[in-house]
């Protein structure tokens, strides 16, 4: 089915597009947590729903076909897919990180594979030579995040898988920002790919998610044996939740993604404004690489006040984007990641990696743009007189 049709018709009709049994065209939602036997001798092919549920199953089914990958699966969260298939390292293992990582991961490999023996290094990714510089001989996994969080740096994906395989180590894409309508990691190299579904797949701020996706039948197995071990599994509700999601995937993507591109050419432009972090810009560093490996910038870009004191007018006095945490859905969400997603990494390890107090990071939702950045104009404007007022005043 992947041959004859594009992205777009997949997202509708794969073998999961009408139910067998009924013809009903919604996936059932399979309640059950167990499943009768119908003899001592010979099982069927669901015994217990930790280890396999039908519903949960079409799901990871739909996920490997659109990455390209030959088996998915689905966890309860995003860090519970990216600490799922950490635990395929062993003691005494090292992991080169992408520098600018989720928080979530910083927290996983400082606070958590530490305490199992599992070294760590993290480098800026768009930095070959580092990344090399940065392999030892027990290096097992090289990760990258990419366009990374939240500054959008551009890991290339080839590059990266091909120095682990020179060094007999994994790569694992946290594929989040992208989804595979813009970006399949799989295809360029990477062993597994990884997703907060919680995000752009499901879309709607209404389920928690993760799902992984593995290239080799071998791999395979074992992350399917320890996500039976671990057993961090998705709930049949919110699989149901995520594929629903899904279906409108390329639409909502498109949508925001012009919007995006639209607001980050407007914020480049402002006096306020001191960095606009976007590989859809031009002057972004890794621009031509995001064409390369990726069929569009995506929605996500972060930008950096001209000083942290407009930042909280600033934030008051938008009407549009929720300030919340999370993004990728259909309401645009303005995140703080030095206490939002980046809460986690220590002050003086965010400042380093460029992560200020002045930075915000926009997932642009499906309102209009016109509407957003007139929004964004205004309490830009309010923020900067506010603060001209209140050194006057000084």
């Amino acid at each position: 089915m992947s041959h004859r049709y594009t992205f777009e018709t997949q997202l509708l009709h794969n073998k999961h597009k009408v139910d067998p049994a009924t013809g009903g065209v919604s996936v059932p939602i399979q309640h059950a947590s167990t499943f009768h036997q119908f003899s001592a001798d010979e099982f069927g092919k669901y015994d217990y729903s930790r280890s396999l549920n039908p519903t949960r199953e079409a799901l990871e089914e739909i996920i490997a076909e659109l990455e390209g990958g030959v088996r998915g699966f689905a966890f309860s969260s995003g860090m519970a897919a990216i600490s799922t298939s950490f635990l395929l390292l062993s003691q005494g293992d090292h992991v080169v990180v992408t520098e600018d990582v989720y928080g979530g991961t910083y927290r996983m490999v400082t606070q958590v594979l530490n305490r199992f023996g599992i070294e760590h290094t993290f480098v800026d990714m768009t930095d070959l030579e580092a990344v090399e510089q940065a392999i030892r001989p027990n290096t097992a996994l090289l990760y990258a995040e990419t366009p990374s969080n939240p500054l959008l740096k551009v890991t290339d994906i080839t590059a990266i898988s091909e120095i682990a395989k020179s060094h007999g180590a994994l790569t694992f894409v946290d594929n989040t920002f992208m989804t595979p309508y813009l970006q399949r990691p799989l295809e360029l190299g990477a062993d597994i790919v990884l997703h907060s579904a919680t995000k752009f797949l499901s879309g709607h701020s209404d389920t928690v998610a993760g799902l992984a996706v593995v290239k080799d039948e071998e791999l395979a197995k074992r992350l399917y044996s320890l996500q039976n071990s671990f057993g961090a599994v998705l709930g049949v509700q919110d699989a149901w939740l995520v594929m629903r999601g899904m279906k409108t995937l390329s639409v909502r993507m498109n949508q925001s993604q012009e919007s995006a591109k639209k607001i980050a050419e407007f914020l480049h432009k402002q006096p306020f404004i001191k960095n606009v972090f976007y590989p859809g810009l031009l002057n972004h560093p890794q621009s031509d690489i995001q064409k390369q490996q990726a069929y569009g910038p995506g929605a996500v870009l972060s930008f950096e006040l001209e000083n942290a004191e407009l930042l909280s007018r600033f934030i008051e006095q938008l009407k549009l984007p929720v300030f919340a945490v999370s993004l990728g859905a259909v309401e645009s969400i303005l995140s703080y990641p030095a206490k939002m997603s980046h809460a986690a990494m220590p002050q003086h390890e965010r400042e380093r990696r460029g992560i200020s107090v002045g930075l915000l990071r926009l997932s642009v939702g499906l309102e209009s743009a016109e509407d957003l950045i007139a929004d964004i104009d205004q309490a830009l404007n309010s923020a900067g007189i506010f603060a001209v007022k209140k050194e006057e005043v000084k």
